[in-house]
């Protein structure tokens, strides 16, 4: 389930990849809530014992107030957004389960440091953990599926 305030374009990719797909669109909103997810579910049906990604609106404020019944939060911080985002934006980091760290191809040309970074995002959430994934190179993607494996083999059906 893909949320953008507007166009089809991330929903659009995800289908390119062979992935069914449901975009919601907020308009002005910041953030899905738990009635379009519900409503997206209905027309997605997906599989018993499967993984159901919820993308949110792409902001670290107003999604991480909002329960969606979603089994954990992840929020993806790219390098290129700062270290500083879990102090500047605490609550989702402190709502978050995972943090992927995404982009570390682009470390060489970036002014940024992963440890302050993983140091501010324990500072909102001692137990939040971390992968560093790089989406076009395939840095980190085993030990991203690793993860959803191990967290969600023992969720109950």
């Amino acid at each position: 389930i893909e949320g953008d305030q507007q166009t089809l374009n991330d929903a659009e990719r995800i289908r390119a990849t062979g992935c069914r797909a449901i975009q919601i669109n907020t308009g002005e909103g910041c953030h899905l809530d738990a009635d379009m997810i519900e409503e997206a579910c209905r027309k997605i049906k997906p599989e018993p014992n499967s993984i159901l990604f919820i993308e949110n609106v792409g902001n670290l404020v107003c999604p991480a107030a909002f329960d969606l019944g979603e089994d954990c939060k992840v929020v993806v911080l790219s390098v290129t957004e700062g270290e500083d985002k879990p102090i500047k934006y605490p609550d989702m980091f402190a709502a978050s389960s995972l943090m992927l760290i995404n982009k570390v191809d682009l470390l060489p040309y970036v002014d940024f440091s992963v440890e302050k970074c993983k140091e501010y995002a324990r500072r909102v959430n001692p137990n939040i953990e971390f992968i560093e994934v790089s989406a076009t190179k395939g840095t980190g993607m085993d030990a991203w599926c690793d993860w959803l494996g191990k967290r969600f083999s023992t969720v109950s059906k």
